[in-house]
């Protein structure tokens, strides 16, 4: 255990998360007008808006990507 003043290490952030997709999130948190999740896969918390945005994001590429092939 460290004691005062002594550096902690901080473990990296865990390469799946970059990778994840975040196929299954649970709401972890509520605020009046702010909804947070969890990515039950990598761990990864974020307001629920910007998941919605990822997912718009990512439906969006895919339409693109098979457009062109």
């Amino acid at each position: 255990m460290a004691g005062p003043g002594e550096n902690l290490s901080i473990p990296p952030i865990k390469s799946i998360a970059a990778k994840c997709k975040h196929p299954q999130v649970r709401v972890v948190a509520r605020d009046e007008d702010t909804e947070f999740v969890e990515c039950q896969q990598c761990g990864e918390v974020f307001d629920a808006i910007e998941y919605r945005d990822m997912m718009l994001e990512e439906e969006e590429l895919k339409k693109a990507a098979d457009e062109i092939a």
